[in-house]
């Protein structure tokens, strides 16, 4: 299953009406990739670490995500600085360090840590069907909610499918190694996957028609706006204003 650990809490965020914080998160996550000037990303680290705090989110947790993202930057810092090319920063023998890839390292590491701390506060603090719900009232396509809530049903199923045929091949002595055999093996294991997903698929299809399904699913989440919601929407677009004048009016671009 899937872990949901920010989804239970009793913080102002958890209250607040799902379909405000997607909105809020869908609009501080676009002015955050936007944006270049490091006094504007400092300040959006710094309101995302205050969402964090007032989700009330476990540090363990918090911290854990964002090490497995920083893993992935830390390969830019590795690369971007010997190959985007500009003025010489530091030279190290036959390397060059770049200053533009120090810039646009530091940017993206930036960027990156306060759009995931948003969202892990604004987005993950409700379960996945809560979030196919909101987007339902939303107006997003059925067809995308759809396809959301059903994959999250039933990739627990495939991966149940996975072990089943993974300890029949083990049972019949199948031990996996670098050669030939193995990746033939795996090769057939993933073919079958794909074999039992789909005639799988075509029953619940059938099922869910024998029961009336007409390509609807019929919301049951009571969302509402009060006085919680709409201080919450006027300190998001407060803060957002905060990001576009720090970065286009002050800036001057």
């Amino acid at each position: 299953m899937l872990q949901e650990p920010f989804a239970v809490g009793n913080s102002i965020l958890h209250r607040i009406d799902p379909r405000m914080r997607i909105a809020a998160a869908t609009v501080y996550s676009v002015i955050v990739a936007l944006s270049r000037h490091f006094p504007t990303l400092a300040t959006a680290v710094g309101a995302s670490l205050a969402l964090i705090m007032l989700a009330k989110l476990r540090p363990r947790d918090v911290v854990i995500r964002l090490i497995i993202v920083n893993s992935f930057t830390l390969l830019l810092w590795l690369v971007l600085p010997l190959t985007f090319q500009g003025s010489v920063a530091i030279s190290i023998g036959p390397l060059s360090v770049y200053h533009s890839g120090l810039i646009m390292s530091a940017q993206i590491t930036l960027k990156s840590n306060a759009i995931l701390m948003a969202l892990m506060a604004l987005i993950a603090t409700m379960t996945l069907s809560t979030l196919g719900s909101a987007l339902n009232r939303l107006h997003l396509p059925d067809k995308i909610v759809h396809l959301l809530l059903m994959t999250y049903r039933y990739i627990f199923v495939i991966e149940q499918e996975f072990q089943r045929l993974m300890r029949a091949a083990q049972i019949r002595g199948f031990r996996p190694g670098t050669n030939l055999h193995t990746y033939k093996t795996y090769a057939y294991i993933v073919g079958m996957l794909f074999v039992r997903s789909a005639l799988r698929a075509d029953r619940v299809y059938k099922a869910m028609l024998c029961r009336g399904f007409k390509r609807k699913f019929y919301c049951l989440h009571q969302f509402r706006t009060g006085k919680e919601e709409w201080l919450f929407g006027t300190a998001m677009g407060v803060a957002v204003m905060v990001l576009i004048y720090l970065e286009w009016l002050k800036a001057g671009v």
